[in-house]
């Protein structure tokens, strides 16, 4: 067999080999084997019929075909390993020549793991951040305290802002409502900004049992385009007005928050769990700017075959959001005032730096020796079938070894990280 390669990208090649006929014979020997079983010939049973026998009675055409897919199969991934390179999956083949029990000659191209030179990974300049808890956040905390133990009482007088109303609407552009501009019994705080300009306002003023319409106009910039700068009419029916009246921030709402004998104690919890939020945060952005900061300064292809993986994953996630809010991905895009052009930019943006990432870490470990030792893997797997002792799909799919090894890399990106953190201090 003799090779000739050909780079058609830093992350895809193209193979060309060449069969002489001692390459063809275990070909032709198998090709044959398989088609003898297939045919009846009179005086032997079916499947039993010699070889040689067979041959008289096989097509040419279908020997021949069977000859060269076998060739193509057995030669195939070895062309590749005497190149030195490794194929993400299993490369495109054209037959370009073939003369039977002669030669035969094709080419098979194929994404590859491309090659990586990793930047100084021992000095990226990225600082982390000193991890702070400011009075602001505490007292967003308090307030968000103070809201959920809200006492809500139904009035009847006119709503007016930072009251909670309850309403039935349906929004109309030339007389035809248009999707995702109505609602039944729907809970709106005026005030909140929920709607567009002039929707909260106009609610102000009406009693429970009013019928009104507002004639409101889109912002320009508004996300769905067939909706921007539109002039619409709302029909609306105010149900129930809400009077909230929260809860005082005080001793008395700090004990019935937890054990806590006053403000000053709550305060304290508070902060300290924020700075455990923080802390966290932090050190989950500093990893992600180590390996932003990793990719930029190394050189590292990302195939295609990879980005288009990653985007495919992207979209499933994004689809099983979706579901769970009862829409389609078509719906979700569009009540979140997304075309679909411009989500598979920004997918794409982040499929590939996800690729570039994962193969720069890869290659990392791979330079720094960093593995993990099978009984913690074994000991991983134990934790996440306590996690998932309920779900016997969940439990199966542990059985996998795919699955193992996958668990298996994920856990040698979290210590390359470690790594790339401690290098980096």
């Amino acid at each position: 067999m003799k090779t000739k390669f050909k780079k058609l990208s830093d992350s895809r090649v193209e193979i060309t080999v060449t069969l002489d006929a001692k390459d063809l014979k275990p070909a032709e020997e198998k090709a044959l084997e398989k088609l003898a079983k297939e045919i009846k010939v009179e005086g032997f049973r079916k499947g039993k019929v010699p070889a040689e026998v067979a041959k008289k009675f096989i097509p040419e055409n279908d020997l021949n075909a069977e000859t060269i897919d076998f060739a193509v199969r057995s030669t195939v991934i070895e062309a590749f390993k005497k190149e030195e390179k490794s194929p993400l999956v299993l490369p495109s083949v054209n037959v370009t020549k073939y003369v039977p029990h002669e030669m035969a000659e094709y080419t098979a191209t194929a994404d590859i793991v491309p090659e990586i030179k990793l930047g100084d990974y021992k000095n990226l300049g990225v600082k982390k951040p000193e991890v702070k808890v400011t009075e602001k956040e505490i007292k967003d905390v308090l307030e968000n305290l103070s809201s959920s133990l809200a006492k809500k009482k139904a009035i009847k007088r006119a709503a007016k802002l930072t009251d909670e109303v309850i309403i039935d609407f349906v929004g109309k552009k030339d007389g035809e409502a248009f999707q995702g501009g109505s609602a039944k019994d729907y809970k709106l705080v005026l005030g909140s900004k929920t709607f567009i300009p002039g929707f909260e306002d106009g609610i102000v003023g009406h009693e429970p049992g009013d019928k009104f319409e507002l004639k409101l106009t889109f912002p320009k910039d508004y996300g769905a385009k067939e909706l921007a700068g539109e002039k619409t009419v709302f029909e609306v029916l105010l149900k129930q007005v809400n009077e909230v009246t929260k809860a005082p921030i005080d001793d008395e709402m700090a004990k019935s928050c937890g054990p806590f004998k006053n403000l000053s104690e709550l305060k304290k919890d508070i902060e300290k769990n924020l700075k455990m939020q923080n802390e966290h945060r932090t050190e989950e952005k500093f990893k992600d700017d180590l390996v932003n900061a990793l990719v930029k300064k190394s050189k590292v292809p990302a195939p295609e075959i990879l980005i288009d993986d990653q985007m495919r994953m992207i979209r499933e996630d994004m689809t099983r959001n979706a579901q769970s809010q009862g829409l389609s991905f078509e719906e979700f895009l569009k009540r979140n005032h997304e075309t679909l052009e411009n989500w598979e930019k920004e997918a794409r943006k982040i499929a590939e730096m996800r690729v570039k990432a994962s193969l720069a870490l890869q290659t990392l470990a791979v330079e720094q020796k960093i593995t993990v030792a099978d009984d913690l893997v074994a000991g991983k797997i134990a934790e996440l079938k306590d996690v998932y002792k309920k779900s016997p799909d969940a439990l199966k799919s542990l059985k996998d070894p795919n699955v193992k090894m996958d668990i298996k890399n994920r856990m040698i990106i979290e210590k390359t990280l470690d790594f790339l953190v401690k290098a980096n201090k």
